[in-house]
């Protein structure tokens, strides 16, 4: 009856494929807090320490972090997914997409922090919730492909 009525699945509840995504998602989520961590803690410390236009902080932490996401995402979040023989390809969309990561957190530095006023922490929770998930659907989609 069940069966019939549509309520039970022929096969496993979740499929390779979502395992598999899952995996990435939470390997992603991982190294993306390493590597954003790194952004925050330089760009913390340029503001608070030195004085540095808080702008000009994200972009050094900003560099710092690609830098290590690139290498952190290619050889473990994104891991056996995608080819591999496009090396020069990979490495410009993942510019790009950085790129892209880069602009939308400046634009909740520039929002929260200088237009709004707000303490320096406060583009935090979007800076880790909000931009990591548009950047992981890139970089699974066209980037590490």
């Amino acid at each position: 009856m069940w069966k019939s009525a549509g309520l039970m699945a022929d096969g496993p509840l979740i499929s390779n494929h979502h395992v598999a995504l899952l995996g990435q998602l939470a390997r992603y989520g991982i190294s993306g807090l390493f590597a954003s961590s790194v952004n925050i803690a330089v760009y913390h410390a340029l503001v608070r320490s030195f004085a540095f236009d808080p702008n000009l902080a994200w972009t050094v932490g900003f560099l710092g972090a690609a830098s290590i996401g690139y290498l952190i995402h290619g050889n473990w979040s994104f891991k056996g997914h995608g080819g591999r023989d496009r090396q020069h390809v990979r490495i410009t969309r993942f510019m790009i997409v950085s790129l892209f990561s880069f602009a939308l957190n400046s634009l909740w530095v520039w929002l929260l922090v200088q237009h709004l006023r707000l303490p320096i922490w406060a583009p935090y929770p979007l800076a880790i919730g909000v931009t990591p998930l548009a950047v992981f659907w890139l970089n699974r989609r066209w980037v590490f492909e």
